[in-house]
């Protein structure tokens, strides 16, 4: 008998089920994939990011290294090394999971599961036997599954989802992308990097859901304008097909705005329009648990469902879809089933998009708070008055500060630029602590650093910055 059963051993589950074990549960964890460490391992966030970075280095040889005086003559891309190499990050990445659940003593189970009832997991095991885990709790965190749309049927070849965009084996003469979300813009700029034309059609106004800060979204479109991302927006995609080794896509205007039909074509076409709750053959009819709506589980503050002893953490239930979100839910979930008083702080959660310049945000956005009605400052600071970004020779983008203006509280903090990923932990602590801009400009930031745009965006919210 376990203490707690774990299904999906992505950056939620594998997290979970070693606290869990950490704090004395008799813990096991399944995962459907040959491998630990669910999607974001696997086929998603580290072999992206792998790839982000073997593409921008490729880029820079082909160019912008000569402007630090290194000319460099007879560049090659070798994507086969390139992929290969994406995979050696991966295994590394999953071996270590494997490694960390013998430490913790946790049981990692390769499967299928299904829920039977609240205190039995059936698991398909990829080895073709079957095996039954009795336990007095579940965790379901079996993340989530790219979104489909009408129209436009996967091929695996030419019609790809963001799995399969990780796994071409030449570059895409002309590679179509559904959605300038993160995913769209993130793989649209590997391949692009890599020689690829790219064209990214966009159902909303703006980039990455219109959800982000309105003058990042305007930024960020016009620097991956010039670097050579060419956008379609305020469009609907109405069907695609093949025609031998090309896709034609076809596209009307967006809510029945007058417009005739259009037509494009590319070589490869990848969907990004988002991602939805895997539940598949989970069982949960099983236990009579419901998803919402939008397939989501309901869950209350302690990640406990409907269902006593059933809980679910990450992208099946409602809020971000983020990584470091399901970690923290998590660790958060089993040390409440063990008495402890744990808690997220979602207006501090971090989000990051790893293209070039990187994006990154915490907190709100100055649409919401003017939704809200909350009286703010804002201060702003750009990088190109930065020491460190004119010596790194990345200078796009700006932080952007904004504090409530009668307690100068940190509200919500707004980055594109070089190491935008890493500079905003420094005000989700912040704002974990409930600091204000001045606690910031305060503290004193080494120099040169590209750490210093932060603190002089907080100046700025008092408008006494001091280097512009």
């Amino acid at each position: 008998m376990y203490d707690l059963v774990v299904i999906g051993s992505g950056p939620g589950g594998y997290v979970a089920a070693i606290r869990a074990a950490q704090l004395g549960m008799n813990v096991a964890c399944v995962e459907k994939y040959d491998t630990f460490g669910g999607t974001c391992l696997n086929v998603g966030c580290i072999p992206s990011k792998a790839l982000l970075e073997s593409s921008h280095k490729f880029h820079d040889a082909n160019g912008e290294l000569a402007e630090h005086g290194i000319n460099v003559s007879g560049v090659e891309l070798d994507l086969e090394k390139m992929l290969n190499r994406k995979k050696e990050v991966v295994n590394g990445l999953t071996g270590g999971i494997k490694f960390l659940f013998g430490k913790n003593k946790v049981d990692g189970i390769h499967g299928t599961a299904t829920i039977q009832d609240k205190n039995t997991v059936v698991v398909a095991q990829n080895n073709g036997e079957s095996k039954t885990l009795e336990t007095k709790k579940i965790l379901i965190a079996t993340g989530s599954k790219p979104t489909a749309i009408p129209g436009v049927e996967y091929d695996k070849e030419t019609i790809v989802d963001s799995t399969w965009a990780l796994e071409f084996t030449e570059v895409p003469e002309h590679l179509i992308i559904i959605g300038a979300g993160v995913i769209g813009l993130e793989l649209g700029s590997v391949w692009s990097r890599l020689g690829a034309k790219v064209t990214v059609i966009e159902y909303l106004p703006e980039i990455l859901g219109g959800r982000a800060d309105a003058e990042v979204m305007k930024t960020a479109k016009k620097i991956f304008t010039k670097q050579g991302l060419e956008f379609i927006m305020n469009a609907k995609v109405t069907g695609a097909k093949v025609n031998g080794k090309t896709v034609e896509v076809s596209y009307e205007p967006r809510d029945g705005e007058e417009g005739e039909v259009k037509t494009i074509e590319g070589s490869k076409l990848m969907v990004a329009v988002g991602r939805r709750p895997y539940t598949d053959g989970l069982g949960l009819v099983n236990i009579g648990l419901e998803t919402n709506a939008r397939g989501f589980i309901e869950v209350d503050g302690d990640y406990e469902t409907s269902v006593e002893g059933v809980y679910a953490i990450g992208d099946v239930i409602p809020g971000p879809m983020l990584a470091h979100l399901a970690e923290d839910e998590g660790i958060i979930c089993v040390e409440r089933m063990n008495g402890m008083g744990s808690h997220v702080m979602y207006d501090a959660v971090p989000d990051v998009v790893y293209t070039y310049p990187e994006i990154a945000s915490v907190g709100k956005t100055p649409a919401e708070l003017d939704k809200e009605g909350v009286e703010y400052k804002t201060g702003k600071f750009l990088f190109k008055a930065n020491g460190r970004a004119r010596a790194i020779n990345y200078t796009d983008g700006f932080v952007k500060v904004l504090a409530d203006a009668k307690t100068d509280r940190i509200l919500g903090a707004h980055i594109i630029g070089p190491q935008a990923g890493d500079l905003i932990a420094e005000m989700a602590v912040a704002m974990e602590f409930w600091a204000s801009a001045e606690d910031i400009a305060r503290s004193s930031h080494a120099h040169p650093s590209l750490a210093e745009v932060v603190k002089e965006a907080c100046l700025a919210v008092d408008g006494r910055m001091i280097h512009s």
